[in-house]
């Protein structure tokens, strides 16, 4: 069977980056990403739109056969024409897909027009995808996060492959909830993922193969300060010990901003709204 290259860095599988993961169903579907992006590391503010694992389970969802993971640090000083004959001489592509801004090699300087050439030589076909524009707004990645941090969490899940989540391990908590009758776990939200718009949001939660709706505040608790961005679920229809578990939230609706309550009275009325 002939491979087919994906290449790019796929953080949140938008729509966009799907153009790009569209490979022939008669090859071998590769995908060439990094576990980190590059941006991580040059930009100490990168954050991340979905983790690693969720990553390369949205791309094997997409029918890929494997996924190549590149160390950064690794192949940073490679020299673009390197790297093209690394991934020759490795895969020996029939096909090769990427964005039209896609860059590789040292200090970025390889360019499409680079691996034009390069596929020319090499009787690869090259597969560009052009700007992906919807209603007159690029899409990307940067887009995607900046719909996240300011809470247009419906938007940007329209636009991502599978809907923005997080996953961390339930750590104790004060155990405030339990006495005003709505018992929540607490986790530390992902410190490289984006930080959404801090408020209280409607959720799905997933753990031991089984979804539950919930209801989630994310922040640093105003009535109660925390020092680290908490994640604050309340879960319908469910009691028992979760702590030491990993749970997945996912936010679907976003429905007010962190609010500072004089009381814990305050504090249970506006949680019954929110739940109804």
């Amino acid at each position: 069977m002939k491979n087919a290259l994906a290449l790019g860095t796929f953080d949140g599988i938008h729509i966009a980056h799907r153009e790009v993961l569209n490979l022939p169903k008669d090859c071998k579907k590769i995908a060439v990403t990094f576990e980190k992006p590059p941006k991580m590391f040059l930009n100490g503010n990168y954050e991340l739109i979905m983790s690693f694992e969720d990553k390369c389970q949205a791309i094997k969802s997409l029918g890929y056969d494997e996924i190549v993971a590149l160390d950064f640090f690794k192949i940073k000083d490679t020299e673009p024409e390197d790297f093209l004959s690394f991934l020759y001489e490795n895969y020996n592509p029939t096909v090769i897909s990427c964005g039209f801004n896609y860059r590789f090699g040292k200090g970025g300087k390889g360019d499409v027009i680079l691996l034009k050439k390069f596929c020319q030589e090499k009787g690869i076909e090259l597969n560009i995808c052009k700007q992906v524009s919807l209603e007159e707004q690029v899409i990307s990645s940067s887009f995607v996060r900046d719909l996240l941090k300011s809470g247009e969490i419906e938007k940007a899940n329209s636009l991502l492959l599978k809907p923005f989540c997080f996953s961390a391990e339930v750590i104790k908590g004060d155990s405030r909830g339990r006495t005003i009758g709505f018992p929540t776990i607490n986790q530390k939200y992902p410190q490289e993922l984006v930080k959404i718009k801090f408020g209280v949001y409607k959720t799905k939660v997933l753990f031991d193969g089984k979804e539950y709706d919930g209801i989630t505040n994310i922040g640093i608790r105003p009535t109660f300060e925390s020092n680290y961005v908490i994640s604050e679920t309340y879960i319908k229809d469910f009691s028992g010990d979760l702590y030491g578990k990993t749970v997945k939230v996912v936010p679907y609706k976003f429905l007010r901003e962190e609010k500072k309550f004089s009381c814990l009275l305050d504090l249970k009325n506006q949680i019954e709204k929110d739940i109804t």
